[in-house]
């Protein structure tokens, strides 16, 4: 997923990036805006992997956001 696609649906998934990543706080989400660099930077600090691994992980699960709301 672009950037520009998270961008676009940022408001249908800060909820569920909150679920997955929980340490994520309201403050977070409000400064993240839709930003992969800022998002990607917050999960390196929250949870201490590099950001080749948070990345991956981020891919992994807006791959299954998207199978899902096609469902």
């Amino acid at each position: 997923m672009n950037e520009d696609t998270l961008k676009g649906q940022w408001s249908q998934l800060k909820g569920n990036l909150r679920k997955q990543w929980g340490r994520l706080t309201d403050d977070d989400i409000d400064q993240i805006k839709g930003d992969r660099d800022i998002l990607l930077g917050k999960l390196q600090e929250y949870y201490g992997k590099n950001r080749e691994q948070n990345e991956r992980d981020l891919e992994n699960w807006l791959d299954g956001y998207k199978t899902a709301s096609r469902t």
